[in-house]
């Protein structure tokens, strides 16, 4: 069972260093909409749990108002299982509804497990996705690509950015 697997303190900084060096393109100018680690801000053990839970994760389906694990996940029942899986938070409604629950963040202080928010519906916060580091975050996509990682900065993703919000 997902929610009772446990990584080693030691472990999980090591794979999401892994994850985070392999998967990482040549460092490019820094865009005001792109957020980088602060690189003073250690991972806490609860942020570390939050990427490494979304990464386990990755490939499972997206079914539209998804919440679960064997069945599949929309963007915000992805974000509201990892939470709850690994940090005992709950987070619950749309996208929108976890934007007002949570704070925001300045993109350059964006911290690998905070949440990262798109207008993709033509409305406010409409799209959710878990900030994983190096420009990256994982979300629930649509039904042909399921649970995913993506660029921030892509094109389309780019246009769309809302901002960054914090839980922990």
């Amino acid at each position: 069972m997902l929610s009772t697997y446990r990584f080693s303190p030691l472990i999980a900084p090591l794979l999401l260093a892994a994850l985070v060096g392999c998967s990482s393109s040549p460092r490019q100018s820094q865009q005001p909409n792109q957020a980088s680690a602060n690189p003073q801000a250690p991972l806490t053990t609860q942020r570390q749990d939050v990427v490494m839970q979304a990464m386990a994760l990755l490939d499972r389906n997206y079914v539209y108002n998804g919440k679960k694990l064997h069945t599949g996940f929309d963007c915000s029942g992805f974000v509201s299982f990892v939470y709850k899986e690994s940090t005992g938070v709950e987070l619950r409604g749309s996208a929108a509804d976890i934007a007002g629950k949570t704070r925001s963040v300045p993109a350059n202080t964006a911290t690998p497990g905070d949440l990262v928010f798109f207008n993709t519906l033509g409305s406010p916060n409409s799209h959710v996705g878990i900030y994983i580091g190096s420009g990256k975050f994982i979300h629930a996509a649509n039904e042909r690509t399921g649970v995913r990682i993506d660029q921030i900065t892509a094109d389309y993703w780019a246009k769309r950015l809302e901002g960054y919000r914090s839980v922990l």
